[in-house]
C-alpha cells in the first residue's frame, strides 16, 4: 500500500470537498481509538479549522486519557486544531432517569450513548458551520456494520471508509500517531464492561477483513475450521446490519393512486 500517497489523496479530498461546500472546518469526535486519531489528523493536515471533541460517558480512564493525549498532540503540531472536553455523563444519567427501566437493555443504552455524541458533534458543527467527519472504516461500515445508526453513523463525510482497519493502522504508523493509541485494543467505548471490539464481534479485524475480501473475490478455496467459523461470524453481523448500509426504504405510491 502506498501509504504516503493515500494520506495525501485523502487530505486533498477533504480540502476540495470543504472548498466546494464553502466550509472552512471539520468537527471530529476523538475516542482514544485508532480511527478517530487518524481521521482527526487527516482533517488537521488540510490546514482548515478542526474542532476535536472528547465526549466521555462513564468512560474508563484509559480511553479518556488516550483521547486527551491525542488532542494535546494534535494541538501541539497543528495550530488550526482546538480540543474540547464535553462530558456527557450527566446527560446520559438523566436519560436513564427518564427512560422506563424495561427499555434500558445494554444494547439500547449503548446506542443512546452513540446518539448523544452525534447530537453533540452536530451542535458544534452547526454553531461553527463546519462538517462532521466520520471515523468509520470499510470493514466496520460496509462489512459487519459495527456502528450505531444515527449515532457514529450520522456524519457528513467519511474520509477513511474505503480503508480496512489494518490499513488505518498503517496510516497511523506513517503519521506517527501517539503510541498508546496504536497499541490499544480497538473498542467502541459504549459498554460498562470495557469490552474490546474482538470480544464483542467474536473475531479480529484481520479475520473479518479476510472474510469480506473472500466474498468480494468470490474465492472458492477450501476454508480451515477457523475460517469457516469467522465466515459465519461475518455473515451474521453483515446480514443483521444491512439496514444500516442501505438507503431508507421509501414506500412508492403508484401514479394511478395519486
Amino acid at each position: 500500500m502506498q501509504t504516503k500517497k493515500i494520506i495525501g489523496h485523502i487530505v486533498s479530498w477533504l480540502d476540495n470537498y470543504a472548498n466546494r461546500a464553502g466550509i472552512d472546518g471539520f468537527v471530529v469526535g476523538v475516542s482514544g481509538g485508532i480511527d478517530s486519531a487518524v481521521t482527526s489528523t487527516l482533517c488537521a493536515m488540510t490546514g482548515k479549522n478542526v474542532i476535536l471533541l472528547n465526549m466521555p460517558i462513564l468512560q474508563p480512564p484509559s480511553q479518556y486519557d488516550r483521547s486527551n493525549e491525542h488532542i494535546n498532540w494534535l494541538q501541539a503540531n497543528y495550530p488550526n486544531t482546538k480540543g474540547y472536553i464535553q462530558d456527557l455523563t450527566a446527560t446520559f444519567k438523566k436519560v436513564m432517569e427518564d427512560f422506563p427501566d424495561e427499555i434500558q437493555d445494554n444494547l439500547t443504552m449503548a446506542n443512546v450513548r452513540a446518539r448523544l455524541r452525534m447530537t453533540t458533534l452536530y451542535a458544534y458543527a452547526s454553531h461553527y458551520g463546519y462538517l462532521v467527519a466520520g471515523t468509520g472504516n470499510k470493514v466496520e461500515d460496509f462489512g459487519v456494520g459495527f456502528f450505531t445508526k444515527y449515532g457514529d453513523g450520522g456524519v457528513d463525510i467519511s474520509p477513511i471508509a474505503d480503508l480496512m482497519k489494518t490499513e488505518v493502522y498503517e496510516l497511523a504508523k506513517e503519521m506517527d500517531i501517539v503510541n498508546s493509541i496504536q497499541v490499544a485494543p480497538p473498542t467502541d467505548g459504549l459498554w460498562d464492561d470495557n469490552r474490546s471490539d474482538e470480544d464483542h464481534l467474536g473475531a479480529t479485524y484481520a479475520e473479518l477483513e479476510w472474510a469480506m475480501k473472500f466474498l468480494e473475490n468470490k474465492n472458492n478455496e477450501t476454508m480451515t475450521p477457523r475460517q469457516e467459523e469467522v465466515m459465519k461470524i461475518y455473515l451474521k453481523w453483515h446480514n443483521a446490519s444491512k439496514h444500516k448500509m442501505m438507503p431508507i426504504p421509501v414506500c412508492e405510491i403508484p401514479t394511478e393512486l395519486k
